[in-house]
């Protein structure tokens, strides 16, 4: 066989071969930054799934967390239904999901301090979810909550237990950043000490979301937008 066309021969080998890494490499790098479902825990009291990989991946990465009080389940839901479907987000986001195994109705169905699942919620978030984001390199850490209307005037609010910590300062950005969201510190929560204090306590700023049950759910959705959208112009240092 003549020289020539053994030598293109093996440089058109050669091109083929690098054309089918570029395209693999091009296909497995868009499958490691699709959304993903992960269940990170499952015991008697309930489990923890992980939505990973939502909004830009190469950018960095804020946690939101929903469930600690499976109670307040009606504002958990307005978030899971509207942040996976945004585009065109600023940064990275996962959604930590705690389901408790114990029974559980929402505000408005229940006593007042008929709240199951409340306790069994926290512990979950302690032995579960805190771990994860203290080693999962955020920026930022939203416990997304909600309440029967026990603050008075203060429906819509962000705030954090642990007063002059960074968790405090991007709380106050966001409810400076927004119509609807205010920054109000209740003082007192029973889940701080399960996730949102050691987080703020061991370098990982955090703060709360609270939301009123008995708002409809077009202002729900409305002040969810606000929330995120706010999130997700912070400036990180």
């Amino acid at each position: 066989m003549n020289r020539k066309i053994i030598l293109l021969i093996i440089v058109l080998l050669i091109f083929s071969v690098a054309l089918f890494t570029q395209i693999k490499t091009v296909h497995d790098d868009n499958d490691e930054f699709k959304i993903t479902h992960e269940i990170i825990a499952n015991d008697s009291l309930g489990s923890v799934e992980v939505i990973r990989n939502i909004g830009n991946p190469n950018s960095p990465k804020i946690a939101y967390v929903v469930g600690v009080h499976p109670l307040e389940n009606d504002t958990h839901n307005t978030f899971l239904k509207i942040l996976p479907n945004l585009t065109n987000l600023n940064y990275s986001y996962d959604i930590y999901v705690i389901n408790v195994t114990l029974d559980f109705s929402q505000y408005g169905q229940l006593l007042p301090d008929d709240e199951p699942g409340r306790q069994t919620g926290q512990e979950l978030a302690l032995k579960y979810v805190y771990p994860a984001i203290l080693n999962g390199s955020y920026e930022l850490v939203v416990d997304v909550h909600a309440h029967g209307g026990a603050y008075g005037d203060h429906n819509t609010f962000v705030f954090s237990p642990v007063e002059g910590s960074l968790g405090e300062s991007y709380a106050v950005a966001v409810s400076n950043d927004t119509e609807n969201v205010s920054y109000y510190n209740p003082q007192f929560t029973t889940s701080g000490p399960y996730l949102t204090v050691p987080l703020n306590e061991n370098g990982v700023p955090a703060f709360y979301y609270e939301e009123n049950s008995f708002f409809s759910q077009d202002i729900k959705d409305v002040h969810m937008l606000e929330l995120i959208y706010a999130v997700d112009s912070l400036k990180f240092n």
